[in-house]
């Protein structure tokens, strides 16, 4: 049970337009979303953010951004973020096999060498303490432009923070993820437990 409920549905009706975009993007209303509405100017300012890094605009391919905020999730232990990076990388064309192997990205065939270069970067920067080095960037170097390394960041960031916030809150998963990750992720010691 989340530490926090959802906000009223009178702020959330006064939210409708913002909540709008994160269900079309997503193809659910996240939970997390309706906690923020709490405080709207919050959840304004990073669906803003949210937006300019994983938005329409962004540089790297939808696929290896929910691959990347998998596994800085896995990393950094948030069981609703990897439920729902899992299901968000499942609906943008990533085979099953592919994201029950992501925490084997290194030796995993199905991966490419610029994924391994990616999902190293979210390892390692999600980790704590923070294990990125310079060995990681000069990795990425051959495979993505400086704007692309800059948004494999931002992802990662963008993940810390929702990490962060559901892990903290208990964050009740909604039921696609849910039913995704039951799925899919209990195989690899995934478990809902903070987030039912």
């Amino acid at each position: 049970m989340a530490h926090l409920k959802n906000a009223e549905a009178a702020q959330l009706a006064e939210l409708a337009d913002e909540l709008a975009l994160a269900t079309a993007a997503m193809g659910f209303e996240p939970n997390s979303l309706k906690i923020m509405a709490h405080r709207p100017d919050i959840l304004r300012g990073f669906l803003a953010l949210s937006a300019a890094v994983l938005g329409p605009n962004a540089a790297l391919a939808p696929a290896l951004r929910q691959m990347i905020a998998h596994v800085a999730s896995t990393a950094a232990g948030c069981n609703y973020c990897q439920a729902h990076t899992a299901h968000g990388a499942h609906e943008r064309g990533v085979a099953d096999e592919k994201i029950a192997a992501l925490w084997s990205y290194q030796t995993d065939p199905q991966f490419s060498e610029a994924e391994r270069a990616a999902l190293a970067l979210a390892q390692a920067g999600a980790s704590h303490p923070n294990g990125a080095t310079q060995a990681h960037f000069d990795a990425l170097q051959g495979h993505f432009s400086d704007a692309e390394i800059c948004e494999i960041v931002a992802v990662i960031a963008i993940f810390g923070f929702l990490n962060r916030w559901n892990d903290t809150l208990a964050t009740e998963l909604e039921d696609s993820p849910l039913a995704y990750a039951e799925s899919h992720l209990v195989g690899n010691g995934w478990k809902p437990e903070r987030h039912k």
